[in-house]
């Protein structure tokens, strides 16, 4: 499901110099020119007969749940309504998504809304950057790279300031004061990217943008981040987005992320603001959980610590070991080296286990790498 849904961002949604756009229309338009909602996603039971081998529509057909009056709008959203938990798709199931694939590329696209917004283009460079290093993922990888070009080269006016989206056919292309959440999640995208690809510069963006936010977003009295930057628009009160809702707040953002660039730069001042974020929410949050969802895995990183890791010279090996693991509370610093304690008086070719910075003895061997890991994580 993960690599299907980012293999459609990187086919469907980027542009060519690695930007990614907003969205694409609810509504296309059908043989007539007619326009519909969900028109180029939605199917009759009739066009799987129409498309699909007779020895593959039937199966197909009980697969999805097609039937005649459809479950939208008199059509059919190809769905296991009833079947969610059963993910894993036959060969003739899959030799069927590509034809039927095939056969929706004759129909007419829906618009597409090519703005290109910081926000959401760090969400989705966090993303990208996290499975390529998991799922090993050099493809994305790359995708993600060019991302974070396309973000500094564009997403900045010429003194360096951040903005909130950019359009090719704008003048700027780039506009509008970036909001606190635009950076909060450039501090994330910017750390993970420096983690995934071993480039010591997303490390220098990562506390650019920290800084940033720090300065221009800040409530120096009570904690937190405003939502627009004391540079922007005078305003009668300067709101702060604290509720996690279809997206993470930038106050929950800011604390997840500043905890873990304090871990990888060793700068103590990035977890201090991230406490005071904790502090100032503690008591609305215990009080309704389920609208801080992101804000309680800033809590859990809090409570449980950061595990630093480190992997000096020419290891590939040892960094498939971690990569492969999903570990939410870590961190890895590798590659080119910049500006951190981690690095300091560290032997070339081994792998480092630390909780707050007080490491284990380095390992060379894999598998004592992986008992290390495990060790740090009880």
């Amino acid at each position: 499901m993960a690599t299907e849904i980012i293999d459609y961002v990187l086919r469907d949604l980027r542009h060519p110099e690695g930007g990614f756009f907003s969205a694409e229309d609810a509504d296309s338009l059908d043989d007539d020119g007619h326009s519909h909602e969900g028109h180029f996603y939605v199917w009759s039971k009739q066009q799987f007969h129409d498309v699909l081998p007779s020895d593959l529509a039937e199966q197909a057909i009980e697969w999805y749940e097609i039937t005649e009056q459809g479950n939208f709008e008199g059509a059919n959203i190809p769905a296991r309504l009833h079947h969610r938990g059963d993910i894993t798709r036959p060969v003739e199931i899959e030799k069927s998504r590509r034809i039927l694939f095939d056969a929706r590329k004759t129909r007419i696209r829906p618009g597409l809304d090519d703005k290109v917004v910081t926000e959401w283009n760090a969400m989705m460079l966090s993303t990208i950057s996290e499975a390529a290093a998991l799922l090993d993922r050099a493809d994305w990888l790359d995708a993600a790279l060019l991302n974070g070009e396309f973000l500094v080269n564009n997403l900045r006016d010429q003194n360096g300031v951040w903005k909130r989206s950019w359009h090719d056919s704008g003048s700027p292309k780039a506009r509008h004061h970036a909001l606190a959440a635009d950076i909060s999640h450039l501090v994330d995208a910017f750390t993970r990217l420096s983690e995934a690809s071993g480039q010591a510069r997303w490390m220098l963006f990562a506390r650019e943008a920290a800084d940033n936010l720090l300065e221009n977003y800040w409530d120096s009295e009570h904690g937190g981040v405003f939502t627009t930057p004391i540079t922007g628009e005078t305003l009668i009160v300067r709101q702060k987005d604290i509720m996690d809702n279809a997206t993470p707040s930038a106050n929950s953002t800011a604390a997840n992320a500043l905890y873990r660039l304090a871990a990888l730069s060793g700068d103590d001042k990035y977890a201090q603001h991230a406490d005071d974020i904790l502090r100032l929410l503690s008591r609305i949050s215990t009080s309704a959980p389920t609208a801080f969802s992101n804000l309680l895995n800033a809590v859990h990183l809090r409570y449980v610590g950061t595990t630093e890791v480190v992997i000096t010279g020419s290891r590939s090996d040892l960094l498939r070991e971690f990569n492969k693991r999903w570990i939410p509370t870590a961190v890895i610093a590798w590659g080119e080296m910049y500006d951190s304690p981690l690095f300091a008086n560290r032997k070339p070719d081994l792998a480092y286990v630390c909780k707050k910075y007080a490491c284990m003895s380095p390992s060379s061997d894999p598998a004592q790498f992986v008992e290390a890991l495990r060790e740090a994580l009880k």
